[in-house]
């Protein structure tokens, strides 16, 4: 096991919180990624998950009109995938500004050198060349992370392994936070690692929609055997009869996922003996993953119900408000700004006899 990581035996016992960028719909990858682990530990512990709508604002800030739908398209998806809304506290994370203030909070006592010498940051610089993210939004990224993370005292963040950096930063930044106000206040967040990694696009890279090559949730039958029949196979096996390669085969990767352990053992030696073609391989795994999809298409049909996205995340934000300014309270006060305004639930401008003996006072 990883540094940093736990197990999903070690998890079942912890608050558990993860986030979404709004930015397109789900595919298997993220259902063999966080979803999956998600719900699993719905059944027996806290899980908290957001959709990530200012993190999806730190790289496409210039595309707000899409927020929108794209929120309600994932919050269905999650639903679709089994995550039950009187189970998991589902919310938006720019419905509570706690976070933001957090956030804030952390900016203040990180170094930059922290921020800058952060892998995923470099890496995203390169590969969204075209964006111009050289903004303080997107070097903040972790810390903004860190905040949605701790708002809600979160202990376990099923990630992928790209995004362990983060969580060590985070540790980081919550170890210095306890140095300077004295308290220990948070947990130090861990990972969960998720198998998204195993789960290939057509091309033989990893699933992503912006690789183009993903196959979503609410695919229907057709389009799924229409792309499981585009995937690329051995290339050494060209004919019925050649012998195979299942593990450098991505349609063998899948199987390893959708299809029995007793059928895929088959599915390997008949490849490697050559008496299985690629063709009948493909059409056997799309057969096994509609299967795995059909009742994710039926729980589909009943979140796109009117009303019901609205209704999901008002019900999630009633659970976790509360507990975000719970949390803030404490922070403000050892930071040192409890007794501000807004740590004293104040709004408006200060009343008449207060504004005007300033005035009186600066004018002599």
């Amino acid at each position: 096991m990883l540094q940093g990581t736990v197990s999903i035996e070690e998890a079942a016992s912890k608050r558990v919180l993860t986030g979404f960028r709004p930015t397109g719909k789900l595919h298997i990858g993220h259902l063999f990624g966080n979803v999956k682990n998600l719900v699993q530990l719905q059944d027996v512990t806290e899980v908290f998950v957001f959709v990530a709508d200012w993190h999806m604002l730190s790289t496409d800030y210039d595309r707000g009109e899409e927020l929108d739908v794209n929120t309600s398209d994932l919050v269905v998806d999650l639903i679709a995938a089994g995550l039950d809304p009187e189970k998991a506290v589902i919310y938006r994370q720019s419905d509570l500004p706690e976070v933001a203030e957090l956030a804030l909070y952390y900016s203040m006592i990180t170094p930059l050198s922290w921020l800058e010498r952060n892998p995923t940051f470099k890496e995203q610089l390169s590969e969204l060349e075209e964006r111009d993210i050289s903004t303080h939004g997107f070097l903040g990224y972790p810390l903004l992370q860190l905040a949605d993370i701790t708002v809600v005292k979160g202990e376990v963040v099923p990630v992928g392994e790209d995004q362990l950096p983060h969580l060590e930063l985070g540790r980081e930044v919550v170890r210095r936070f306890h140095n300077l106000f004295g308290a220990e206040y948070f947990p130090e967040p861990m990972g969960l690692l998720s198998d998204a990694s195993r789960v290939p696009g057509n091309d033989g890279r990893k699933m992503s929609k912006s690789y183009g090559n993903a196959i979503f949730l609410d695919d229907s039958p057709e389009i799924v055997q229409k792309k499981i029949r585009s995937y690329i196979t051995d290339p050494q096996k060209i004919y019925l009869k050649d012998p195979g390669r299942p593990e450098v085969c991505s349609v063998y990767s899948l199987h390893e996922l959708f299809t029995p352990p007793e059928d895929t053992a088959i599915v390997a030696a008949e490849c490697r003996a050559g008496a299985r073609g690629c063709v009948a391989c493909k059409d056997q795994l799309a057969g096994n993953l509609n299967a795995t999809l059909e009742p994710i298409r039926k729980r589909r049909a009943e979140a796109k119900q009117p009303g019901r996205v609205d209704q999901v995340l008002d019900l999630g934000f009633e659970k976790v408000k509360p507990i975000a300014e719970t949390t803030l309270e404490g922070a403000r006060d050892l930071v040192g700004v409890g007794n501000s305004r807004a740590a004293r639930g104040k709004s408006g401008v200060l009343d008449g006899s207060t504004c005007s003996g300033h005035l009186t006072s600066n004018d002599q």
